[in-house]
């Protein structure tokens, strides 16, 4: 991995941690982190799935450490970025990143979450309880996602980030 990566992979992280501190709002019993998505969106498309995946983790990790997020925040964030990287690489449509964001943090994760909980966290709940919150939060950060990949897309700003991203 170059340096360059890793300096626009850190980046990354700090605006996910930075963006979980000013933006986020109520979904249900939980709250809403919108910038995780939208960053989880943009790094799969800009970087692929594996850096994607490494973002989220670290940022799970420092918002875990600093006290500003749950052991969910692993779950819900690395999974949608796997699958949204997974899926751009694939289909090498903006759009299929974000789809892969929602459905990998919306659904499967949503459902993962259930026995992480119960192992991680003590807690019980149905297989549903997670489902709303994580549901809102990915979709409007995959919708702002999309729109911020698309434009660096087009204005060939990913081209310097990752000369290798189509």
């Amino acid at each position: 991995m170059n340096t360059r990566k890793m300096i626009i992979m850190t980046m990354f992280v700090a605006i996910a941690v930075a963006g979980s501190i000013f933006v986020s709002f109520p979904a249900g019993i939980a709250r809403a982190y919108p910038i995780q998505h939208a960053v989880n969106v943009i790094a799969a498309v800009t970087l692929g799935p594996i850096p994607a995946v490494i973002i989220a983790f670290l940022t799970g990790l420092v918002r875990v450490l600093t006290g500003t997020g749950s052991l969910l925040a692993f779950p819900g964030g690395m999974i949608g970025a796997l699958l949204a990287g997974v899926l751009y690489k694939k289909y090498k449509k903006v759009w299929t990143a974000g789809v892969g964001e929602l459905i990998g943090t919306g659904f499967i994760a949503s459902l993962f979450a259930v026995p992480y909980a119960k192992i991680l966290m003590g807690t019980t709940v149905s297989a549903f309880f997670f489902f709303p919150p994580f549901l809102v939060s990915s979709a409007s950060g995959m919708a702002l996602g999309i729109l911020l990949a698309a434009r660096l897309k087009r204005a060939g700003v990913l081209n310097h980030i990752n000369p290798l991203s189509d």
